[in-house]
């Protein structure tokens, strides 16, 4: 009865987490963030439970890399991935920390890096993530020559 119980929690568990990525995924689509790539994390875990979820899963993969080896299909376009990655992630820094607002600062206090905390903390993590999947493509499509999905 116990390893019922565990196996129903554990479905459940995945099932949840399932959900939440793809939400995050789809609102990392518009928001900065690896949408794809939680999209399809959330998908993988969804197709265990479900038929709809495991047909959805290899067109997202597919997209997600090919995504990933037009990023850094040209030196410049690594250079500017990189650039933006570091920036997100010296803001993901700058949000933690809380400065004070500065004096040339117009706006109402409210609009002075709004979101706190929780906001440096995302946009550090996506600039990790960001990171770590540069470094990914770049060795599988760059180093290694993989052609990218079609």
């Amino acid at each position: 009865m116990k390893a019922r119980g565990r196996g129903a929690a554990k479905r459940i568990a995945l099932e949840v987490l399932g959900w939440l990525l793809v939400v995050a995924g789809v609102a990392a689509l518009i928001l900065p963030g690896p949408g794809l790539l939680l999209l399809a994390a959330g998908l993988v875990l969804l197709s265990q439970e479900y038929e709809w979820a495991e047909k959805r899963v290899e067109p997202v993969k597919r997209k997600a890399l090919r995504a990933a080896a037009e990023g850094v299909a040209t030196n410049v376009r690594v250079a500017a991935s990189t650039t933006f990655a570091v920036l997100l992630g010296a803001c993901g820094v700058l949000w933690i920390r809380q400065p004070e607002q500065p004096g040339w600062w117009s706006l109402p206090e409210a609009a002075w890096l709004p979101g706190g905390w929780p906001t440096g903390v995302t946009q550090l993590g996506s600039a990790i993530v960001a990171l770590a999947m540069i470094v990914y493509s770049y060795r599988r499509f760059r180093l290694r020559g993989e052609p990218a999905p079609s």
